[in-house]
């Protein structure tokens, strides 16, 4: 009977102990989300503007982040982790710890509701709730094997943060076709862009923004415009409807299946655009073809 008594007293201390000073978190909050990881990542980053003296403090990779965020005389640090468990389905655990109260909340909240942890359930709801209706704005459907064909054509290059893709093609739209069609060169084809890198762990990239051609006159210069011959090559195909500032989500949607099926490939996304977003209407009947080039051995 005593060593029974003494080894619970043991177990009990060792996971006071544990709990009070090394759990490295004071709440855990799951949820399922009907997406990838990428879309989650980049929906969360995006929520993070949202929030007033917010920061993302790193991102591992696209399944792991930090965040933190200011509420009244405490800062609570999230810990984001993004599984897959589907094809169109992930988990997330958020590990949150109040970086100015961890020890007063441990202590309280075996035995009541805390204002910290109704914030902790309120913030997360809100950010599901914001991805829900993400989600419900845009459609990815990877056709598979494809490829970029050759052409010709005119563009301007752009280094931007990855959500202000859109802008920087709107910005410039007018010049760039406008210029073309002044100088009697013929235009043939649907706008495109070729980015030439895309940097994940911070958000940005570069590309150049083409609309191609069917000739080019030697003597014609423009100090932004160029003129170049873009390649055939092998790629993973997408069909992205949806507004064109988060076509990027098909990026992420390709290079989910080349790593389920075991296919390389070469983190330049190219997308070619099949509407006018001036001309308005439902964003979900707008067309990206998306693309990845695939590393053949």
């Amino acid at each position: 009977m005593k060593k029974s008594i003494v080894l619970i007293s043991v177990l009990l201390s060792g996971f006071l102990v544990w709990y009070l000073f090394i759990k490295p978190y004071d709440y855990l909050v799951t949820f399922k989300a009907k997406t990838i990881p990428g879309v989650i990542n980049q929906s969360l980053k995006l929520w993070n503007t949202s929030l007033e003296g917010a920061k993302i403090e790193s991102t591992e990779d696209i399944s792991v982040l930090k965040q933190t965020v200011p509420y009244r005389d405490s800062t609570f640090l999230y810990q984001y982790k993004i599984k897959p468990i589907s094809d169109s389905t992930s988990i997330v655990k958020v590990y949150v710890t109040d970086l100015d109260h961890s020890f007063m909340n441990k202590l309280s909240h075996p035995f009541s509701h805390t204002d910290f942890e109704k914030r902790v359930k309120n913030s997360m709801v809100e950010f599901s709730d914001k991805l829900n209706e993400h989600i419900s704005r845009f459609t990815v459907k990877v056709e598979g094997e494809s490829e970029i064909k050759e052409t010709y054509c005119a563009y301007i290059s752009i280094e931007c943060r990855q959500i202000e893709k859109a802008l920087g093609m709107m910005k410039n739209f007018t010049l760039l076709s406008g210029t073309l069609l002044a100088n009697n060169i013929e235009l043939n084809g649907r706008p495109f862009i070729s980015v030439n890198n895309w940097d994940m762990k911070n958000d940005r990239i570069q590309y150049d923004f083409c609309y191609p051609v069917k000739n080019n006159d030697s003597s014609f210069q423009h100090p932004k415009i160029a003129f170049k011959k873009i390649n055939r090559k092998k790629a993973l195909k997408a069909i992205y409807n949806g507004n064109y500032i988060t076509s990027d989500r098909a990026w992420y949607a390709l290079l989910d299946y080349a790593n389920k099926n075991n296919i390389k490939l070469e983190q330049k996304p190219f997308e070619v655009f099949q509407n006018n977003p001036n001309m308005g209407g439902d964003e979900l009947l707008w067309t990206t073809e998306v693309y990845l080039p695939i590393i053949e051995n």
